[in-house]
């Protein structure tokens, strides 16, 4: 039944109106399971630029003189795809256009092509938070069948002690907020890591960005996907640890490329009209500014015209006083 939580060794199911007590680790102490954890985490700040998929290239080669390419990116690129959960009131989405602080959501990602996906294919859970300007991950790392238990039937799964935080965070998330599939985004990817002083710098190339409101199962054959950006452009991303590399802001500006706050959820979710367009969404008068250089058309508002610090950009402003999230009563 939606809504209720089962766990393994319970007999009494916890309403999802309230978060449910912590579990005892089940698997603690000298029952722990022999297995490495499969838990990761890390904190970096994001750059993001729109970038047409021809500059690109040239931007890629430009960067291999200083970075090498990612050893688990080969050439051409690797897919990327993730399933988004959220609140029936898309409470995740909001909290991104309204630039709340300290945000969160919760998705399923999967690395490589999804034909032959099977229960047993690995995925990541991963909560995704901004606290600030800075961007935090922490995911661990399960088969397909396993995740879904996890985040779809509400069940608690095998875990080890080290797991235990994470896993029933996880949980505590999916019950108390009733998260479910909301959408899908899909992206073919290349990758360069620094290299020297940089090891902590990352930078990706994100071409053919689509996505999908429904068929939420990765494994769905024939699934219909639909570009959420026009695929004559790519999201280029700089990841750091602490400050750019005073060379990729020399770069930025030396290619004119300009700052965006592009949300691949975001754009997915208006995109398929289950928001208003909101003034983080890409649009076709923004990419023909940055093409042309042409200004904007009456009564758009361009969301490409942020100059290029040396820091990350400060958390989104809010969005225009007419994006209003709306209430229960509102959306019933």
């Amino acid at each position: 039944m939606t809504g209720w939580l089962k766990r393994r060794g319970h007999e009494a199911p916890v309403r999802a109106g309230r978060p449910p007590q912590p579990p005892q680790p089940q698997f603690a102490g000298e029952e722990a399971l022999r297995v490495a954890s499969r838990l990761h985490a890390f904190n970096r700040y994001e750059l993001k630029y729109l970038v047409p998929v021809e500059q690109a290239a040239l931007i890629r080669d430009e960067l291999g003189e200083r970075m090498d390419r990612d050893p688990h990116s080969p050439v051409g690129g690797y897919g990327v795809w993730s399933l988004y959960y959220d609140t029936p009131q898309l409470r995740f989405y909001w909290e991104k256009i309204e630039g709340l602080k300290f945000r969160r959501k919760l998705r399923i990602r999967h690395y490589g092509d999804l034909d032959g996906i099977t229960e047993d294919s690995s995925v990541c859970v991963e909560i995704k938070q901004r606290v600030n300007r800075v961007t935090q991950k922490r995911r661990i790392t399960l088969p397909y069948a396993t995740a879904r238990k996890l985040c779809d039937e509400r069940e608690l799964i095998e875990h080890s002690a080290k797991e235990n935080s994470f896993v029933n965070e996880v949980l505590e998330l999916v019950v108390r907020l009733n998260l479910q599939p909301t959408a899908i985004t899909g992206y073919q990817r290349e990758a360069l890591v620094g290299r020297d002083q940089d090891t902590g710098l990352r930078v990706t190339f994100d071409r053919r960005i689509r996505g999908r409101d429904r068929d939420f199962h990765l494994g769905t054959p024939d699934a219909e996907n639909r570009f959420i950006i026009p695929p004559r452009m790519s999201v280029m991303e700089v990841k750091v640890n602490e400050r750019t590399p005073y060379w990729i802001t020399d770069l930025a500006a030396r290619r004119n490329l300009s700052l965006v706050r592009v949300s691949k959820y975001v754009q997915s979710i208006e995109a398929f009209g289950l928001a208003p367009r909101s003034v983080f969404h890409i649009r076709e008068d923004d990419i023909r500014v940055r093409e042309t250089g042409l200004p904007p058309a009456p009564g758009s508002s361009n969301n490409l015209a942020i100059p290029a610090p040396a820091y990350p950009t400060p958390s989104p402003t809010p969005a225009s006083p007419t994006m209003h999230r709306p209430t229960e009563a509102s959306r019933s």
